[in-house]
């Protein structure tokens, strides 16, 4: 019977060491197939128009024919997409152009980088108060967005339309770098998101167009004056270094960059919105 009692309890034991491994190895193989799950979701963040557009009219069915899941987060600010990216939130982001990221670079101490270059979106005034840029009153208001590399290309706008003069020799200008004003214009800094609804207050406003198109202006219709087509503001697809190289970010860069994707733009948006691929 001794004898008996120990078989049995050896038997347990075996039975329940092959029970752990058998867990363990389970376990393990769910690990894995999280982490493939992982790789085959893309999170990416965009401001509404026309990024959140493109993506999810344009780029997600070609992603999800390959069997990727896309994921677009919508932001209304120029903050909080590249906050989510560089803390891992995001995989990647679709809002800014490159001069945009390079600043926020500058004073975050991040290192987000990019991939693609996807498209150009002439910067425009609007006015409800003059028909011509030229016909502003003395001592109207311009409103101009407040982030620096956006204000810095407002007043080139307004430099060119010989509005204003800038200083000469930086490369990044506010309003305190206005050397002439012959028309003494009031410059209002406000937040980009912000400046659709400031029109009817201002007698210039010059937009960035993302946000035109979200309140149904159209910048090569509604505009006075447009940005020059070789601008080098193009918006990108950012993404953290380390995931630049990524089978998902490549595949994201592919698919964005598509002939499908260009021709989307140019048939939707009818030179408001111009491919740079």
């Amino acid at each position: 019977m001794k004898a008996k009692k120990i078989l049995s309890l050896a038997a347990v034991a075996v039975l329940s060491l092959g029970l752990v491994a058998c867990g363990a190895k389970s376990g393990d193989n769910s690990s894995e197939s999280k982490s493939s799950s992982d790789e085959k979701v893309i999170n990416i963040g965009a401001t509404p128009s026309p990024h959140a557009e493109i993506l999810n009219e344009a780029v997600k069915p070609l992603l999800e024919k390959e069997g990727y899941t896309v994921n677009v987060k919508v932001f209304n600010d120029y903050v909080l997409p590249n906050k989510a990216l560089n803390e891992g939130t995001l995989d990647a982001n679709y809002f800014q152009h490159l001069p945009y990221l390079e600043e926020f670079n500058a004073q975050n101490n991040t290192k987000l980088t990019y991939t693609v270059k996807v498209h150009i979106e002439p910067m425009g005034v609007y006015s409800d108060k003059v028909k011509k840029v030229s016909e502003v009153k003395d001592g109207g208001i311009v409103a101009v967005p407040n982030d620096p590399t956006n204000e810095s290309r407002a007043l080139k706008i307004l430099e060119k339309e010989g509005l204003i003069k800038l200083a000469t020799g930086k490369e990044l200008l506010n309003k305190n770098d206005i050397v002439e004003n012959p028309k003494k214009l009031e410059i209002k800094e406000l937040a980009a998101e912000q400046l659709p609804s400031a029109l009817k207050d201002v007698d210039l406003d010059v937009i960035n167009s993302n946000y035109a198109l979200q309140a149904k202006l159209n910048p090569a219709k509604d505009s006075i004056a447009l940005e020059s087509i070789d601008s080098p503001y193009a918006n990108i697809i950012a993404v953290k270094p380390e995931n630049k190289d990524s089978e998902k970010i490549k595949a994201l860069s592919k698919a964005v960059a598509s002939p499908e994707v260009k021709k989307f733009i140019e048939e939707k948006y009818n030179g408001a919105v111009i491919p740079s691929f």
